[in-house]
């Protein structure tokens, strides 16, 4: 599990919550889903970089991310 620092912890479920909102899931299927593919680690060590991106930028990257490592919607 990771655990991350408060504002990143507020960003992760941000980008979760919209991730869901823009793929039609729950938010419970988009952070699994999100996790399972590795789109929350990356969040996690990618985190100075993402969250100066637009949020279109950073919904991009997290399907790039699942999809590389066999995520499918």
């Amino acid at each position: 599990m990771f655990f991350f620092p408060k504002k990143q912890s507020d960003y992760a479920v941000s980008c979760v919550s919209e991730f869901a909102a823009r793929h039609g899931m729950t938010q419970k299927e988009a952070f699994r889903f999100l996790y399972k593919y590795g789109a929350i680690a990356f969040l996690k060590e990618d985190y100075e970089i993402e969250h100066t991106l637009s949020y279109d930028d950073v919904m991009d990257d997290m399907l790039a991310i699942c999809q590389r490592n066999g995520g499918i919607l």
